[in-house]
């Protein structure tokens, strides 16, 4: 084969100029190990995040756009900021236990918004939401009655009907999944 290197050494291996072949390079796939479900059960590949930086449905001064809703948060924001913290807290806490501490906050101290920005931020965090047109804080100091009329829009964009809580927007999530129940047997 190449005739200045002794016979031995060329039926083993290429010359050393030349690339080593393909078959030297051969390397064990790598191991898949399956999805290991979250506390949810469900497999990490089908759980997909939320995207980031994404733009809230509505400004955060169009409270007219609801006005029962604006209405309703100007003379009792303690009720939106109920039902919105147990939509956000996934139902772990009652609308009339977030309500109720809200308002005495707000009624011992002045500042209710120091629990709303709080709520606000997680909010943004679970739906990926951009922190404008400034921080949470600033928004909820500055324009609570605004603030809280745009996090309600939100979940209601999402699809959420604030009204019947957490628990009822599960079952009725539930029951838009389920197939239509079909009779036994046969019939003619």
């Amino acid at each position: 084969m190449y005739p200045s290197l002794p016979l031995e050494y060329s039926l083993r291996s290429p010359p050393p100029s030349a690339p080593p072949p393909l078959y030297h390079q051969q390397t064990p796939p790598p191991q898949r190990r399956p999805p290991q479900p979250h506390a949810t059960g469900v497999p990490a590949q089908h759980v997909t995040p939320p995207p980031l930086n994404v733009n809230w449905s509505s400004s955060l001064c169009a409270c007219c756009s609801d006005v029962p809703n604006c209405c309703l948060t100007c003379l009792c924001p303690c009720i939106t900021f109920g039902q919105i913290a147990e939509i956000i807290d996934q139902g772990n806490t009652s609308c009339g236990e977030h309500g109720a501490l809200y308002a005495l906050i707000q009624a011992f101290t002045g500042c209710g918004c120091l629990y709303s920005c709080t709520n606000r931020t997680k909010m943004r965090s679970q739906f990926g939401l951009r922190e404008n047109p400034c921080p949470d804080c600033l928004v909820h100091f500055f324009c609570e009655p605004c603030a809280l009329c745009q996090e309600y829009r939100e979940l209601k964009h999402r699809g959420f009907d604030i009204s019947i809580g957490w628990e009822g927007n599960m079952e009725r999530q539930n029951d838009v999944h389920m197939p239509p129940m079909a009779p036994g047997g046969m019939y003619r």
